[in-house]
């Protein structure tokens, strides 16, 4: 499977939005995180601010809801023109439904995994999914720390993707860096969001240029990989 990177815009500066979409044309996608105040402890942007990025930035958005009710606000984000709507299950309240109803309006259906939550319980929701995000930090804030016991859950979470042999992107969010992603890749993930490791390089399309190779360099030895 081909590696991704979704550069975060919580890293980015919010007063030059359009300028900072510009400087990483390079990216997959442009990794747009909502926060309400409420399932998350930071208030960041809504649907506004999504339809003014769609219209100034070609790179597709894949919008990352750490919101409560995403049942009522998701399917607003697709017309507001996310390529890509995450919301967390731990919010969701029929999360099938859901995952349903963002494919019918045309974007990509994908549920997000706070750590303390296993995948296990969701098996049986893998096909309804386009990507499965786990989070390697509480969802909240950008620039923390990559927790590391998240990595078997990411392995494991890969060994079910390829059992049911679904086409599911399986994406990592939080800490993700240098440091990290080769650590990520290897573990199974091929979505990688990238906040203060590409906007705060000199220069952020060399970043996920960077971050791609290392990725990619990682993925092609991955025994996941191979067996795929």
């Amino acid at each position: 499977m081909a590696v991704q990177i979704n550069p975060s815009i919580l890293s980015a500066d919010f007063a030059r939005l359009a300028d900072e979409a510009k400087a990483v044309e390079g990216a997959d996608w442009l990794h747009v995180d909502v926060m309400d105040n409420h399932f998350v402890p930071n208030l960041t942007l809504g649907v506004p601010v999504v339809e003014s990025l769609a219209r100034a930035t070609d790179t597709p958005l894949d919008c990352h809801l750490m919101i409560e009710a995403p049942d009522r606000w998701a399917p607003q984000y697709v017309e507001a023109g996310a390529g890509s709507v995450t919301f967390h299950v731990e919010a969701a309240a029929a999360p099938v439904r859901l995952a349903r109803e963002i494919r019918a309006k045309g974007a990509r259906a994908s549920m997000a995994l706070k750590p303390a939550t296993p995948i296990e319980p969701y098996e049986d929701l893998l096909p309804e999914l386009d990507m499965l995000l786990i989070m390697t930090v509480e969802p909240g804030f950008g620039g923390q720390a990559f927790i590391d016991i998240m990595l078997p859950k990411i392995r494991r979470t890969r060994e079910l993707i390829s059992k049911h042999g679904l086409e599911l992107w399986l994406q990592v969010d939080g800490g993700v860096s240098a440091s990290t992603i080769e650590r990520c890749a290897d573990a199974g993930a091929d979505v990688f969001v990238a906040g203060s490791a590409v906007y705060g390089a000199n220069d952020p399309a060399e970043a996920v240029r960077a971050l791609r190779t290392q990725a990619e360099a990682t993925t092609a030895k991955a025994s996941w990989a191979c067996d795929h």
